[in-house]
């Protein structure tokens, strides 16, 4: 077995169903001393967050990523204990397999690698790693780059191993993700017998006009690298159980993906100005958990797609879709951000899972932009 390999089954091994760390950072960080690496350890509430630098001087090249990892869900679903990782037909399996532990290993032995080739390499070499990506990601990469800023420590280059690629490994690199606006909304009714609805107000009623405008709207076409801004309800709850009664209050959460030609404040005001146009009595909550942010063609993107083709033959499709990632709190510090990782397409499953080969090409990857960026 590859020595990423080996690692990638002592991180799977350790149960960091989020925020837990369970140790996966002092794996990490016993390897990057021993390198150069001055390690430092910043935990905030529950959250356990790595930073190691090694060079004082830019650029600043930084490899990110998380330990958490998303609960099992059932094991009777599991073929295998998920957090005792097994190879079968050359695919390894465990929780964070993919998302992203075979990340987090491929990065620190790209660099033990590079850091043997190059001891006196350019710039600065950082890890920025969490156990809050998977969870409310408050006291995670959100809070490390609050402290990195009031420190005045910058970031020039960003990779982020979240598992990018779609069906082959390298075949889509991130470049940026869309923003994410949620609400959540309290529609006001009054309660009552439901044979005597003049007695009442119905709140699922009320609030239906208004829904199916926000559902059908199109809020823009995007643009030519962001797909059109998206509205989607995920909870919807009203009524006591009882057959015969009105309601008198309905709840729902929803959410808004939206690309950068819309703004925050644009988006609230459209949607309060559509729950009072159909008369809807609300109390209504907003969270934003992330910005879009984009990077466009540089030095990065450059160096990354470059070491997709030497190592893999492809040629990187460049990306904004998806989910949001951490990637999100990077960028505001003037970084230029990628994601690169294995295939998503058993992320957050049962029986998640990753092509071993796949590993070690990850590895070759990291290493060989390593070798672009800071020889």
């Amino acid at each position: 077995m590859s020595a990423t390999l080996d690692l990638t089954r002592e991180l799977i091994a350790r149960p960091s169903v989020t925020p837990t760390d369970e140790g996966c950072q002092e794996l990490l960080a016993a390897r990057l001393a021993p390198l150069g690496f001055q390690v430092e350890r910043l935990r905030y509430g529950s959250v356990d967050n790595l930073w190691a630098r090694r060079g004082g001087g830019a650029p600043v090249l930084c490899f990110a990523g998380h330990t958490d990892v998303v609960p099992t869900g059932p094991l009777e679903e599991w073929r295998s204990d998920p957090f005792q990782p097994i190879v079968r037909d050359d695919l390894l399996y465990g929780r964070g397999a993919a998302d992203m532990k075979s990340g987090l290993a491929a990065m620190l032995t790209a660099t033990e690698a590079f850091v043997s080739e190059r001891p006196q390499h350019a710039g600065s070499l950082v890890f920025l790693i969490t156990s809050d990506e998977e969870g409310p990601s408050v006291d995670g990469t959100r809070r490390v780059v609050e402290t990195l800023r009031e420190r005045g420590e910058r970031i020039d280059w960003c990779v982020v191993g979240e598992p990018s690629s779609e069906e082959r490994i390298g075949d889509t690199i991130k470049i940026g993700r869309r923003g994410s606006l949620s609400g959540r909304l309290t529609v006001h009714g009054v309660q009552g017998h439901i044979a005597y609805p003049q007695s009442a107000v119905n709140p699922v009623h009320t609030f239906a006009p208004a829904l199916a405008e926000l559902a059908s709207r199109v809020w823009d076409q995007g643009d030519e690298h962001f797909q059109p801004t998206t509205f989607q309800v995920s909870n919807l709850n009203a009524g006591t159980g009882a057959p015969n009664v009105i309601p008198g209050e309905l709840r729902a959460r929803f959410n808004l993906r939206y690309s950068p030609v819309q703004s925050l404040e644009g988006l609230k005001r459209t949607v309060e100005e559509i729950l009072r146009r159909h008369q809807v009595n609300y109390t209504l909550e907003w969270y934003v958990s992330g910005e879009p942010f984009f990077t466009p063609p540089g030095p990065l993107s450059a160096a990354v797609c470059d070491a997709v083709q030497a190592v893999t033959g492809l040629t990187p499709q460049l990306s904004t879709g998806g989910g949001t990632s951490d990637g999100r709190f990077i960028a505001p510090l003037g970084a230029q951000v990628v994601e690169l990782g294995v295939v998503n397409a058993s992320i957050h499953k049962v029986n998640e899972c990753v092509r071993v080969s796949d590993i070690d090409t990850l590895h070759a990857i990291y290493l060989q932009t390593l070798r672009n960026l800071l020889a």
